[in-house]
């Protein structure tokens, strides 16, 4: 086991105070701390950076945990603990913005489709907060075109796991022939075959309705997209080769 890095530790350690909290307090610690849609009541500034330390369920912590663990502690040995931050941070921000990207598109067009049915801003609006139209509209617009939006703009966005993708992108640039062991089957695969497989995945599985469960796919790949314009920036401009320690 290698040594844990004083940030992996403290990011450890945030997260499973969260999660303790969001177990023992429930749905006021989500409605607080989770990412809402921007236009949704439950929306508050601070949520695009608390929901990275939001957890559904023991799980879901316990993987994006164990991730940061074996893939963050050797990026920031090698970084210092400023860089790996601001990555870390960046990587999580860029993730809740491609997934609020997709929201705003399908919230959008929902909202085109009953502003030709003559629907008003105000009745929009109550739509999207109380779920209430009237079935002549639901029949014509068709059921699963108004739960698109409608479940965008309810949703919930939690997890480290964007931020964790952006490790795991940081972590194949870095040590691309690491050798990383799959569960299932348990073979052992390079880190630069199987950082891209993951992500093909993710990209599959939020363009088609095969997803195990409600997961962010967008989110995984918003980080993995974030984490790699940073470290091909940082190689361009030889960023990568320096630490920010002070």
């Amino acid at each position: 086991m290698r040594n844990i890095t004083e940030t992996v530790k403290h990011l450890l350690i945030i997260n499973t105070i969260f999660f303790i909290a969001s177990l023992s307090v429930g749905d006021f610690i989500y409605d607080l701390f989770a990412l809402h849609y921007p236009l949704n009541p439950k929306f508050q500034y601070w949520q695009p950076l608390t929901h990275m330390f939001m957890h559904g369920d023991f799980g879901h912590i316990f993987f994006n945990m164990f991730g940061l663990y074996m893939f963050g502690t050797p990026i920031e040995q090698m970084w210092g603990r400023n860089k790996f931050i601001f990555f870390y941070l960046s990587t999580g921000l860029g993730a809740a913005s491609l997934q609020l990207l997709l929201y705003y598109y399908q919230i959008n067009g929902v909202t085109d489709l009953l502003f030709a049915k003559g629907l008003n801003n105000l009745s929009i609006d109550k739509f999207f907060q109380t779920s209430d139209l009237p079935y002549e509209l639901v029949e014509t617009i068709g059921r699963d075109k108004l739960l698109s939006g409608l479940s965008a703009f309810n949703g919930v966005m939690v997890g480290a796991s964007g931020a964790l993708y952006g490790v795991l992108v940081a972590f194949a640039f870095l040590f691309p022939d690491a050798q990383l062991m799959l569960l299932f089957p348990p073979i052992p695969v390079k880190a630069k075959i199987l950082v891209p497989l993951l992500i093909l995945g993710d990209l599959f599985f939020g363009f088609t309705s095969y997803s195990i469960g409600p997961i962010a796919h967008f989110a995984h790949i918003g980080g993995a997209i974030t984490g790699l314009i940073m470290m091909w920036y940082w190689k361009k401009n030889q960023f990568d080769k320096n630490r920010w320690d002070l």
